[in-house]
């Protein structure tokens, strides 16, 4: 009898029933600390040991590297033949998950869990593989070196100076029923590599030195013991949870980063990760949306999102704040969670924008209180990617032809105006200039309005008239001041127009999923219900979208039609059948067939998956934030529900 209990945070797709599956499968990880301390030869004892016991052992992907020690093994195991995958011209032996799948042994030994997998194939990563197999009930033997881990990459390039390009999620490792440790001393692994032992290091001539250096291998053990260590923690605490022994730890930590569109944001979140399981704390990943930036383009959002999902694979909580002033929501935020310890990043921008406009930071740690702040800098090689334009040249082109158009206006109004009111009456003419232009453009054209205001103000108003020299000292301090309050009222125009522009979205977006949970509430039919899907999110999203649901056959039938919906080719309705079958999203901007042209959700119900929506954003809709998603599979959430509702009727 398999008493092993599903752990509340794990993620639903590892959760047993959650496919249809009576028995989830058993992973066993094979960790050592570096390439050559027997992780393959170790884990290929263990499969004969279980195949001598009468299980049903295959070998879907061993590396053995031409070793006589591993090919010795390997005899007498039935192979899964491999697949090949052209790319470019060359063919690369991958891993036949379907053929595995069919076959489906008790259990399947699969090697390298932090392989890339070549183009083409279903999944982008290896340990993807290896968590559907599990889903199927299939268990699985598979090895890892602890350098492959992704909240250890940053620690393991400040000791060997190599930076590791293949990393596995540490859920995957928490994922694990059973963790062996592979260990070796450093000088017998070091003489094996000098007697070329150690083939198949996917490393560079330079950084394979690198990594084989007795003190860079007697910190990557360390590493490797401390994981495990962890692991044992973990499961003599969850023995006692499961005992009913009551708990004797002081209050719980918990730990709050704040992470953004900026490339360093990736250190932060792998530094909480590693601070929150050093110290077994829940662990919070919060964005503050920017008063500033009224328009991000689309490379700040895929940027933010591709963090959020990071954090997310990492095990942390992601919400997205907006307010008046981030420091506020920062420390308020952390108040209400209870937060012991704030992360955030170290500016690098000049000091003197921090006297002029104020630090984040600085009114972080001042209004903490009894919170600690841990600031951390980033990689100074990690630049960001090209900016992409968040909107139409010809529209941006408009805010600035816009921007001299008001500036002349106000000139023209204060020409008009000069023989009748003094310069101080003027200089309010202008600040109304500036007014109308902070609220129809961005900041750049409106810091332009401010500008020519001043320039225009002195040459036209200011004696002597028609020329840039000033007769009166006192007119100086009159521009600056003009200046000042120009800028301040732009900003603060900007930031009033961006905070009504977010809540008018959240407001629209929440009175559109309360439209459509009443109508779903008061109809009945699939078609209709699928139709009032498609025109809500259609409209809110700016997005095609079709909606499969499932038939009599237990298939997915044709797709809904209706105005927004897009056309399914055969690649396309194999992605859907796909996350139909495995309820996990995929598709565009996911790891998992990420060659789709939509992104496809699963419909899940509180039973069973009753369908698939596949979303295709439109040109001008553009990239579909983290926020939108999740917005998105609420939606779909709803729109599940119905649909069983009226099944079930």
């Amino acid at each position: 009898m398999d008493d092993r209990r599903p752990d509340p945070a794990l993620p639903q797709t590892q959760v047993p029933g959650k496919i249809g599956c009576a028995r989830p499968g058993k992973l066993t990880v094979f960790l050592g600390y570096a390439p050559g301390v027997g992780k393959t030869y170790a884990m290929l004892e263990t499969a004969w040991q279980r195949k001598r016991e009468g299980l049903d052992v295959v070998a879907g992907h061993v590396g053995s590297h031409g070793l006589f020690e591993t090919d010795s093994l390997l005899a007498g195991l039935e192979l899964i033949p491999r697949k090949e995958i052209e790319c470019q011209g060359v063919k690369f032996p991958e891993l036949d998950l379907d053929a595995v799948l069919a076959r489906k042994p008790r259990i399947a030994v699969v090697d390298e869990l932090a392989h890339a997998n070549a183009s083409g194939c279903r999944h982008r990563k290896r340990w993807q593989d290896v968590l559907e197999l599990l889903d199927a009930g299939i268990d699985v033997y598979t090895a890892l070196n602890v350098h492959h881990l992704e909240s250890l990459n940053d620690v393991v390039r400040q000791i060997t100076g190599c930076r590791i390009q293949e990393t596995v999620p540490d859920s995957i490792l928490d994922r694990a029923d059973e963790i062996k440790l592979v260990d070796l001393p450093p000088d017998e692994l070091l003489q094996r590599f000098k007697d070329g032992k150690v083939p198949g290091v996917h490393l560079g001539a330079t950084d394979r030195q690198n990594l084989f250096r007795k003190g860079n291998l007697i910190a990557l053990r360390e590493l490797a013991l401390r994981r495990t260590a962890e692991r044992v923690d973990a499961q003599m605490q969850s023995y006692r949870q499961a005992k009913g022994v009551r708990e004797v730890w002081p209050a719980a930590e918990r730990i709050l980063v704040c992470i953004g569109a900026n490339p360093r944001s990736v250190r932060l979140i792998r530094a909480a990760k590693r601070m929150a399981a050093g110290l077994c704390a829940e662990w919070l990943a919060v964005h503050v949306e920017a008063p500033a930036k009224v328009r991000p383009n689309e490379s700040d959002l895929r940027q933010l999102a591709e963090h959020m999902q990071l954090a997310e694979s990492l095990g942390a909580e992601t919400v997205t704040l907006s307010g008046h002033s981030a420091c506020d929501e920062i420390l308020t935020y952390a108040r209400c969670r209870n937060v012991t310890k704030i992360i955030i990043g170290k500016p690098t921008h000049p000091r003197w924008k921090d006297r002029l406009f104020g630090s984040v930071l600085d009114q972080v740690v001042r209004g903490s209180g009894d919170i600690d702040v841990y600031v951390i800098t980033g990689d100074s090689d990690e630049t960001p990617p090209p900016a992409t334009p968040g909107e139409p040249t010809s529209w941006r082109r408009r805010e600035w032809f816009g921007s001299v158009f008001g500036v002349s206006a106000a000139t023209v109004v204060a020409l008009l105006l000069h023989p009748y009111f003094g310069l101080v009456d003027l200089v309010m003419v202008y600040l109304l200039g500036v007014v109308v232009i902070a609220g129809r453009t961005g900041k750049g054209p409106s810091l332009l309005a401010t500008i020519l205001s001043v320039a225009a103000f002195d040459f036209l108003f200011v004696p002597p008239r028609f020329t840039f020299t000033v007769s009166d000292v006192r007119h100086i301090f009159t521009f600056a001041v003009m200046f000042i309050v120009s800028h301040v009222i732009c900003r603060l125009t900007l930031r009033v127009r961006e905070q009504a522009e977010a809540a008018r979205l959240r407001e629209r977006r929440t009175a559109t999923l309360y439209r459509l949970s009443r109508e779903l509430a008061h109809h009945r039919g699939l078609k209709t219900l699928a139709a009032l899907a498609l025109k809500h999110i259609g409209e809110l999203f700016s997005t095609q979208v079709v909606i499969l649901i499932r038939n009599e056959r237990g298939d997915l039938a044709p797709p809904v039609t209706g105005p927004p919906t897009f056309v399914l080719d055969s690649q396309e309705m194999e992605v859907a059948r796909w996350v139909f079958s495995r309820g996990n999203r995929a598709g565009r901007g996911t790891d998992t067939l990420p060659d789709a042209r939509a992104l496809y959700l699963p419909l899940t119900a509180a039973s069973q998956t009753m369908g698939v929506i596949g979303i295709l954003p439109t040109p001008c809709g553009g990239f579909l934030s983290h926020e939108q998603i999740q917005t998105l599979e609420g939606f779909a959430s709803q729109t599940a529900l119905a649909i069983e509702r009226t099944l079930m009727a």
